[in-house]
């Protein structure tokens, strides 16, 4: 680093195009940030230990569909199940459309044992189970409409024609998702009509090995009958609702491309026209008896320090943002969290790096190899 000083005097030669140079970079790889982390917690699943053990019966042709009632006694002498609860997508909104959120009608006897990872304190579990209009939500629910234990809320029915108002018992807490909203079902099946009907099943399996003999086993059962069944863990039925948002990773991958051959454009147009403004001074220097090599390395070095402080810059940046706005509430349920991780800073730096490779070091080649006669006449 004997050459720092002439690498320092150099990137803040021209300070205005160095800190719009970095700000371009920064704010592209800010935009790299994003959508990688996008991608992340799209990708995240829930990590309870009993989720392995889980798994989801629907109807075969379209989760629009439900299943009878009466699917629940054969599914509950199935080999190796140990639970069996109904859940049915409610679909309601909280006063206008906008407010749209994840609020499921569950049995409230054995919801809790189901989901072990949602957890309320006994008050509120004694609450649900005596109480026929109680409703329990997460903490981030709560949090984004201000609700509080003893509210009357009203959910106003999209997909089923009743408006059906609960007081909320209890506020959970979950390593997992908090943006749901569970009530009971036996509430909305009496306002329903007691259709006896149900839109999916969770079956709690005795180990994780025994889940592919579970889902064999129900499959097999309901074959050839009105209603046949779709039976998959509980993390292939999440990645069953993220590809009905279609290609995402797809679509992020194209972006983020397209946003690195940017940033390349700009640094390497940015680098160019510095290394073209000093061949001169290149040619001097040569003429003192410096090394193509020593040129080379301070061209070079001159590029990773303005690309490396723009990617510093974009992923702390992204990092703080992300930390003040929760854009988990945002997505309505879709994203549990939305926190920029080291694998992602790593790779905002690495992109950064790689960009300060190709743009300073493709102009720092060409001008390191010019001869003294050669530069000097580029001054004219």
């Amino acid at each position: 680093m004997k050459y720092w000083k002439i690498i320092y005097r150099n990137v803040t030669r021209n300070r205005k195009r160095t800190l719009f140079t970095i700000l371009s970079i920064a704010f592209s790889i800010m935009l790299v940030t994003f959508l990688r982390t996008l991608v992340t917690e799209l990708s995240k699943t829930n990590p309870a230990p009993e989720s392995a053990r889980r798994v989801v019966v629907r109807r075969a042709t379209s989760l629009g569909e439900d299943m009878p009632e009466s699917y629940r006694q054969k599914l509950q002498q199935v080999p190796e199940v140990e639970l069996v609860t109904a859940m049915d997508w409610f679909g309601g909104v909280y006063q206008e459309p906008k407010n749209f959120f994840a609020n499921f009608a569950v049995d409230h006897e054995t919801l809790l044992q189901m989901l072990p990872e949602v957890e309320v304190d006994e008050a509120a579990r004694q609450a649900f189970v005596s109480q026929r209009s109680a409703a329990i939500c997460g903490q981030k629910l709560a949090r984004r409409f201000g609700w509080k234990v003893g509210d009357k809320i009203t959910l106003l029915g999209s997909i089923y024609p009743v408006d059906l108002e609960f007081t909320l018992v209890g506020i959970y807490t979950s390593k997992a998702d908090t943006t749901a909203f569970y009530f009971r079902r036996d509430y909305f099946e009496e306002a329903m009509g007691k259709p006896g009907r149900v839109g999916a099943f969770f079956l709690l399996c005795s180990s994780p090995e025994a889940v592919p003999g579970v889902i064999d086993a129900v499959d097999a059962m309901f074959r050839n009958t009105d209603a046949e069944t779709l039976t998959e863990t509980e993390r292939s039925f999440e990645a069953g609702f993220q590809s009905m948002l279609g290609n995402i990773k797809g679509l992020v991958l194209s972006i983020a491309s397209v946003v690195v051959f940017m940033i390349l454009l700009v640094v390497g147009n940015t680098m160019a026209m510095s290394v073209r403004e000093r061949s001169h001074e290149i040619a001097i220097l040569k003429s003192l008896g410096f090394q193509n090599e020593s040129l080379f390395g301070m061209l070079l070095g001159e590029a990773l320090v303005i690309s490396l402080l723009g990617g510093l810059a974009g992923t702390l940046v992204s990092r703080l943002i992300f930390d003040v706005v929760d854009l988990s509430e945002l997505s309505m349920g879709f994203i549990r969290e939305f926190r920029v991780e080291l694998p992602t800073i790593a790779l905002g730096m690495a992109v950064s790096l790689v960009v300060g490779l190709i743009s300073g070091g493709i102009p720092a080649l060409h001008v390191s190899r010019l001869t003294v006669s050669e530069g000097l006449r580029r001054m004219g």
